[in-house]
């Protein structure tokens, strides 16, 4: 089996969020910006157990997929759970929590990646 790129990861964590009914799912090409991620995911949930159960299925797709999960952090909480696939960081937030590190307007220079999602079904929010 190949190893997944960047991209293949980035649409697997995006789906799997999208099945546990995360909303506002961005993914941003970080290449040109960081020197430790290719791309970054961001996604929201409602509440700490929703949030838990989105960051549990992006590791079980990931790992069902090939990947490899090297680090997960902020599980406890729950209100920012960030896991790491290597050359791609998922970011689950609460909604709130989201807003108040507003991370896409501080990797703003970094443009937007196509996760081919469906635009605005269920709170999606694909930026393009």
């Amino acid at each position: 089996m190949s190893e997944l790129s960047s991209l293949e990861k980035a649409k697997l964590a995006a789906n799997a969020a999208l099945d546990k009914l995360a909303s506002e799912i961005v993914a941003i090409d970080v290449r040109n910006v960081v020197s430790f991620a290719d791309v970054f995911v961001i996604v929201s949930g409602r509440s700490d157990r929703q949030v838990r159960s989105i960051s549990e299925g992006v590791e079980v797709a990931v790992k069902k997929n090939g990947g490899k999960v090297y680090g997960v952090e902020g599980r406890d909480e729950g209100r920012w759970i960030l896991i790491d696939l290597g050359d791609v960081i998922v970011h689950v937030f609460q909604q709130r929590v989201r807003q108040d590190y507003d991370l896409e307007r501080l990797w703003s220079d970094a443009p937007p990646v196509d996760l081919d999602l469906p635009d605005e079904e269920n709170g999606v929010r694909v930026v393009r």
